[in-house]
């Protein structure tokens, strides 16, 4: 099963938000061992903190990658996690063409389908950045 459809899963299936969505599928795909308690914490992320402000997904994006990297204490290790977040934010950008819910909205949501074309754009941003960590890591 591709990350695409494990992502679809959650979010048509599972009918989570935007970034819940992510992070359950991201927990499920990447193995991450997030408890399902603590998934519930990006629930008020959702379009965009539902102020119409940062997209939900760049949030569960940057999560995802932090919970990754991130071994003990982000300023410990700005090192590896600048680089890995910027790079991510900066694809996101221009995959997207915004980084906010009042941008992406009018662009790909659908009464039909929801923001899942949004969902779906920044899981292939997440899947890209995932692989150049696993590159970069060599795993």
């Amino acid at each position: 099963m591709e990350f695409k459809d494990v992502v679809k899963k959650y979010y048509i299936d599972e009918n989570y938000n935007c970034s819940e969505c992510l992070i359950h599928a991201a927990n499920e795909y990447y193995g991450l061992n997030i408890g399902f308690e603590d998934m519930k914490m990006f629930g008020g992320f959702g379009s965009g903190m539902y102020a119409g402000i940062v997209c939900g997904t760049l949030v569960a994006n940057v999560a995802i990658l932090s919970k990754m990297v991130i071994r003990n204490k982000a300023r410990e290790e700005t090192d590896q996690i600048l680089p890995v977040i910027n790079r991510m934010v900066k694809d996101f950008n221009e995959h997207l063409q915004g980084t906010s819910c009042r941008e992406l909205r009018p662009k790909y949501y659908s009464k039909e389908e929801s923001c899942l074309k949004t969902v779906l754009l920044a899981a292939e941003v997440l899947e890209k950045a995932v692989d150049e960590l696993k590159e970069k890591v060599g795993n």
